[in-house]
């Protein structure tokens, strides 16, 4: 059925009683014949004509098709803006009145439909305005929309999704009104951080970006700028206005390094949200360079060199030290295997260079001069680490104990070595000690461990530090302290191998030294007494960790000041727990009377605030394109709505308007024959008799 014509409910449609094609090769014919008949001057030509399109129309047969239509409103899409912004001073009330009116204003207006669609913070991303318009006016249907009244501040971080050269109406079907609550004239000051760099090294500096812009102050006015790292002490930095700029952040640690910063609040800036910022770095390190130092050869020396070598983050520079450098035999030198040890290089020109030294059973062998071993010492006071894996030769006369390394050995031989075997077991402290707790294979309680035995040991005289591990009768056998800035391990058997050969079903040797090198370098997860908190899913995690009694509450301390205080719940020994479900996006602040740690939540920095003055910038432009306007509500109020045709202008200085598009559901048809048979047969029999007597005379 083809449509000719549409006269408000009616129309007219051709339903041919035979295919068109030959239809047309009537018609064709037919007004051929009828022409030539009329060229010659045939008396009857024009009446056969009408016949013959008398008989084309019968073919074609027409209809009258009469609707029954139900007119259909007209919708407004009115758009609630209840981002975090909307909470600064007045928007609220002002969002409330102009809701209030833009109701009693529609109400009044006749065949209008109202939807209201809501938006609030998209995760920490802003207010997503034309990303959820656009799926909201998926839903609805298109030939009915009339017009969209967002009621916002302005401040949409999605604008640019619209181009506003191609709106048609597959982009914003009817005018786009924006109603901006807020004071555009408003004074803020505020911080932007420009640059954070992904991650640094540690023991060296980040440059941070950032910028503060205040438009009370002229461009070169210098605050003091407040930061603070990790939760530590605040710093006063010197910070020009209004200009780019940069300040050093230390890295002295791997993992997150929390940086916050400040400045401070004029009284009668719009708000202080955007006056602090905090910003995550992750502290990585770059090599760590460890000094091995081997005595004679064992069978698990090969045991620390492959561990060392193996993690590809190490840099190791490995000696065998057996042959002093006062030893001259005569031997030529392109037969010597064997070289000096550098001695003046290593241990007083670089002795700083190194993370770590480790002596593998090394003894007093004249090869370092007693003022080597004093560096060695002050090395691990000023935050260096050394780690002592010692054998018989601890407990002879040419132990290293009688060096100037005793001032930081926490266990000093007694001169007997335990020959008989043994499980090594994780002290009661030890199950508490990260570097030993949960070790695969430890005991617990009354369960023995399930590791291979060991059949030497150095007894020692403790005199300080933790015994994480122990021998025969309890006998120290892993012993951890802490010298000045730096740390301490000895460990008092050179029967560790025995595990790397999986002796009696081995042990987790390679995990054991791991973390005690982990623990030497300070590495965060790993200290004894630590605090920690993670935002997992929504719900903040807090771990406690303690060497002695774990605290039994901590307090938490919200973005917005809310103070929280938790009971902690002991896990496992040592370790006390508790969780905490947030909906606040920011830097939480967690601390236990002792320990204080930090825990970023979402966005640390919400875009919501990041330029909360009102403004018609993103949206006008849209407004414009569409055919609407932007209307400053402090200013000028909620303009009065009209409803108006499609083909006139959508706005005017003081009222906005509606789209009339006249749209309709048809709820019943009507065919009506404009052709009936009998009336085609009477007209063609008719013209055909009229002509063949015209013929006639």
């Amino acid at each position: 059925m083809n449509a000719l014509a549409n006269l408000g409910g009616f129309s007219i449609f051709l339903e041919p009683l035979i295919p068109i094609a030959y239809i047309a090769i009537l018609s064709g014919l037919g007004l051929l014949i009828s022409a030539y008949t009329i060229y010659r001057g045939g008396r009857g030509a024009f009446l056969r004509t009408g016949a013959l399109l008398t008989l084309v129309i019968a073919l074609l047969n027409p209809l009258l098709i009469a609707e029954e239509r139900a007119p259909q409103p007209d919708i407004v899409v009115v758009v609630e803006d209840q981002s975090a912004s909307q909470s600064l001073p007045d928007r609220g009330s002002q969002t409330a009145d102009s809701l209030a009116e833009l109701d009693q204003s529609l109400a009044a207006l006749r065949d209008v439909e109202v939807r209201t669609l809501t938006l609030e913070d998209a995760g920490g991303e802003g207010t997503l305005m034309m990303s959820e318009l656009e799926e909201f006016l998926g839903t609805l249907p298109q030939d009915r929309l009339g017009a969209i009244i967002a009621v916002t501040d302005g401040q949409v971080h999605d604008a640019d999704r619209i181009d506003t050269s191609r709106i048609d109406q597959n982009v914003l079907p009817a005018p786009f009104h924006a109603l901006i609550t807020g004071d555009p004239e408003a004074s803020d000051r505020q911080l932007t951080i420009t640059q954070v760099p992904g991650f640094g090294l540690v023991g060296g500096k980040v440059e941070l970006g950032l910028r503060i812009d205040d438009d009370t102050l002229p461009a070169g006015s210098v605050i003091q700028l407040e930061v603070r790292v990790d939760g530590g002490p605040i710093s006063l930095i010197p910070s020009t206005l209004n200009r780019d700029q940069s300040i050093e952040i230390p890295i002295d640690h791997g993992g997150e390094t929390i940086v916050e910063i400040a400045v401070p609040t004029r009284e009668d800036e719009l708000t202080d949200r955007n006056n602090r910022a905090a910003v995550t770095i992750n502290g990585v390190r770059d090599r760590l360079r460890v000094l091995l130092v081997s005595g004679e050869p064992h069978a698990g020396e090969r045991t620390w060199r492959n561990l060392l070598k193996a993690d590809p983050s190490v840099d190791l520079i490995h000696f065998t030290i057996l042959r002093p450098p006062e030893k001259q035999d005569g031997t030529p030198i392109h037969e010597l295997s064997l070289i000096a040890f550098p001695t003046r290089e290593l241990f007083e020109l670089r002795i700083n260079d190194f993370d770590m030294i480790v002596l593998d059973r090394y003894r007093r062998r004249g090869v370092l001069p007693q003022l080597y071993l004093r560096n060695i010492s002050r090395f691990v006071e000023n935050g260096g680490a050394v780690l002592m894996a010692t054998g018989p030769d601890f407990a002879s006369p040419l132990s290293m104990a009688r060096t100037p390394l005793r001032t930081i050995l926490p266990g000093y031989p007694t001169g007997k070595v335990i020959q008989e075997g043994f499980k090594p077991r994780v002290s009661d402290i030890g199950q508490r000690h990260p570097v030993t707790e949960g070790l695969p294979g430890a005991n617990l309680e009354e369960v023995d461990p399930s590791w291979g035995r060991w059949f030497r040991l150095v007894e020692v005289e403790q005199t300080r530090g933790q015994s994480v591990m122990t021998g025969p009768d309890g006998a120290p056998l892993v012993i951890l302290d802490r010298i000045g800035e730096g740390r301490v391990a000895q460990m008092l058997s050179d029967h560790a191998w025995l595990w790397t050969r999986g002796f009696e079903g081995g042990g987790p040797q390679s995990e054991l030294l791991r973390r005690m090198a982990h623990w030497l370098m300070q590495e965060p997860e790993l200290e004894e007494e630590r605090l920690t908190a993670k935002d997992e899913d929504g719900r903040l995690s807090i771990s406690r960790r303690s060497l002695v009694d774990v605290p039994e509450t901590v307090t938490v301390t919200t973005p917005s000041g809310e103070i929280v205080t938790l009971d902690m719940v002991e896990t496992r020994p040592g370790v006390a727990e508790a969780n905490l479900d947030v909906e606040e996006n920011g830097l939480y602040r967690i601390s236990d009377g002792t320990e204080t740690t930090l825990a970023a939540v979402g966005r640390l920095n919400p875009v919501e605030f990041s330029r909360p003055i009102a403004t018609t910038e993103f949206l006008a432009p849209i407004a414009e394109a569409s055919g609407g306007q932007t209307v400053i509500l402090k200013d000028a109020g909620v303009p009065d709505l009209r409803k108006v045709s499609a083909d006139r202008a959508l706005t005017g200085s003081d009222w906005i308007g509606v789209k009339r598009n006249g749209a309709y559901t048809v709820q019943g048809v009507t065919q009506i024959p404009l052709m009936p048979v009998f009336l085609s047969l009477f007209l063609f029999g008719g013209l055909i008799v009229g002509a063949w007597l015209r013929e006639a005379k």
